[in-house]
């Protein structure tokens, strides 16, 4: 079953149309990544997707359900939880006043806890009575992803989670990422690291002047090496 299906979805900043007909789904399970460069419309699409911004045409559906053109909250309760760009975390707040916040019960016993969330990522259990303003890039990124989890969501969009991070942690967002996908959550993971992309998704998109360019897996964009240096810039 697609926990999230993307229909010939079109938006719009005024008069200019930043998204033409995007087209995507994520299965259960499944990890999905979109990348192409700045300005490609990527964040657009998650915006879209959430509700920042009503899209013109198309549809957007969790689970089978219509979500197109709703409110952010109604798109949070249908399952969907994000983890934007640049993290924004409480900064006031410590560790585990972040998940605590967002916490919202799964109704059954596999659903994230507090405790689970520091099982997949330790180094925040050191941290828990630090507020996150007293947490490296790294820590907050992870923090991020968590009070994420606590939602429970069925769906995980994130924004450029390795921006602003050493390779070593990037490294290690994208193997906690792959075990959340193994956990069965639907991850659609918006990228420029085109490493860490193809490290998480199963299956990759990218997007050049709001249309999807190419869709294919990991294997396939890379023995189609145009289609990055003509619109990665690698």
């Amino acid at each position: 079953m697609n926990a999230l299906e993307v229909r010939d979805l079109h938006a719009y900043y005024g008069e200019s149309h930043v998204l033409q007909g995007i087209d995507l789904d994520v299965a259960e399970g499944q990890a999905v990544s979109l990348l192409g460069r700045n300005g490609a419309g990527k964040t657009t699409t998650i915006a879209a997707i959430v509700g920042f911004i009503r899209p013109r045409r198309g549809h957007v559906r969790v689970r089978g359900i219509e979500l197109a053109g709703s409110p952010p909250h109604r798109v949070a309760r249908a399952g969907v939880a994000l983890v934007p760009q640049g993290r924004r975390i409480f900064t006031d707040l410590t560790v585990r006043e972040n998940l605590l916040l967002t916490s919202r019960p799964a109704g059954n016993d596999a659903g994230w806890t507090e405790e689970r969330v520091l099982d997949l990522f330790p180094s925040l259990a050191r941290r828990l009575t630090n507020r996150g303003d007293e947490l490296s890039g790294g820590e907050q990124q992870m923090l991020a992803i968590g009070r994420a989890l606590m939602r429970n969501p069925f769906v995980l969009l994130l924004d450029e989670p390795s921006e602003g991070l050493a390779p070593k942690l990037v490294q290690e967002v994208g193997e906690a990422l792959v075990r959340l996908r193994q956990a069965g959550l639907a991850l659609l993971l918006v990228e420029q690291n085109l490493a860490l992309a193809t490290h998480v998704g199963e299956r990759v998109h990218v997007m050049n002047k709001g249309r999807l360019v190419f869709s294919g897996t990991p294997a396939e964009l890379a023995a189609a090496g145009d289609i990055e240096s003509r619109y990665l810039g690698v």
